[in-house]
């Protein structure tokens, strides 16, 4: 069926447009009103689907959940086995995923203790990350997440971690590295990584180290809603006010700052952020961090796809996938205003405000 939108206030990465109308054709966003049913979205604000650059999946729930929130697109960040991801993927209607399958991690530490961690997730050494990266790109891998923590027992040593990024690059795959600690994220750009998630909980990045991940053209995902809820929950080390420092230095630095909230319903962990709901929080967190609501709303539409390679959306242009999301307010003037969704379309599938 095609629809046609009209008197939608586009936002097209710069600021919201004067009235058109925008054709949904099929799963894409086409130029043809003729035959279409009409929608008048009465000067309501159209976005590009809403990208989240770091969530986990447990089951289609929690893409209906994306999706009731305007997230159409989700970067997940280890999920397993392979048949639960593939079980995800492509689903009509419900929010498209990315995944890298499971994570690069060392035998005895935190993550190794994760519940149904698959024994192949450790590397051994630096002679078997090429086994590892291979691993997970015949199951599909979109990408390779590996761990970065202190160095010690239960940590990838920087050669290991140097092999990774050598071994995806051979294989064409763009590495996200988990770093939540400040020489963690030293080693994670020595290794080359293209995009580091979190921040250093226990002291803030400083201007030197911002712009080390501006030269080596680096992207950054800080998951402030994550960072915030463990020092909340009085998590040991975990100072919210070295993340949101962390976050403005990086920004002045000029590092692309992407949005992601590390949402998830894994057991046992201090705080889950909530699938969907979170990443506008996370928008929030952003502004009140230093950013714009402008660079907020790229941080989760234009700038998060360039950065992952995903060129058929995030942005309202004919021709890419009608992952659209129309809301009640002026998002550049009050960020807020991306909770107050009217219409979501997943692929040109059309669901109702929840």
């Amino acid at each position: 069926m095609k629809t046609a939108l009209t008197n939608a206030r586009v936002f097209d990465g710069h600021r919201l447009l004067s009235p058109v109308t925008v054709v949904i054709e099929g799963s894409l966003i086409g130029i043809d009103p003729r035959g279409a049913r009409v929608v008048d979205a009465a000067g309501a604000a159209l976005l590009p689907g809403l990208i989240d650059a770091h969530v986990h999946l447990h089951g289609v729930q929690d893409l209906e959940r994306l999706r009731d929130h305007g997230v159409t697109t989700a970067l997940d960040m280890a999920t397993w086995p392979p048949s639960l991801v593939d079980s995800l993927r492509g689903a009509a209607g419900l929010t498209d995923i990315r995944s890298p399958g499971t994570l690069a991690i060392a035998a005895g530490g935190l993550h190794s203790a994760m519940p149904g961690v698959p024994e192949d997730s450790v590397v051994t050494g630096p002679g078997d990350a090429e086994r590892f990266v291979a691993a997970r790109v015949a199951e599909g891998a979109d990408y390779i997440k590996i761990v970065a923590e202190r160095p010690g027992p239960g940590a990838l040593e920087q050669p290991v971690l140097d092999a990774l990024v050598t071994a995806a690059r051979a294989h064409g795959r763009l590495v996200v590295a988990h770093a939540a600690a400040g020489e963690a994220y030293a080693m994670a750009q020595r290794a080359g990584a293209d995009v580091i998630t979190h921040v250093p909980a226990e002291r803030a990045l400083d201007g030197a180290e911002a712009a080390r991940m501006r030269a080596g053209g680096r992207a950054a995902v800080p998951t402030l809603t994550m960072m915030e809820g463990l020092a909340a929950a009085g998590v040991l080390g975990v100072d919210y006010g070295h993340a949101r420092a962390s976050v403005a230095a990086l920004h002045e630095a000029g590092v692309p700052v992407l949005a992601g909230t590390d949402s998830q319903t894994t057991p046992g962990v201090p705080f889950a952020p909530a699938h969907g709901s979170s990443l506008h929080h996370e928008l929030e967190l952003l502004v009140d961090a230093g950013l714009p609501p402008l660079h907020a709303l790229r941080a989760a539409t234009s700038l998060t796809a360039r950065h992952f390679g995903l060129t058929d959306r995030g942005a309202v242009v004919p021709g890419r996938r009608a992952d659209l999301v129309l809301v009640d307010g002026d998002p550049l003037a009050d960020v807020r205003a991306t909770r107050r969704i009217l219409r979501v379309w997943c692929g040109g599938v059309e669901h109702a405000a929840a």
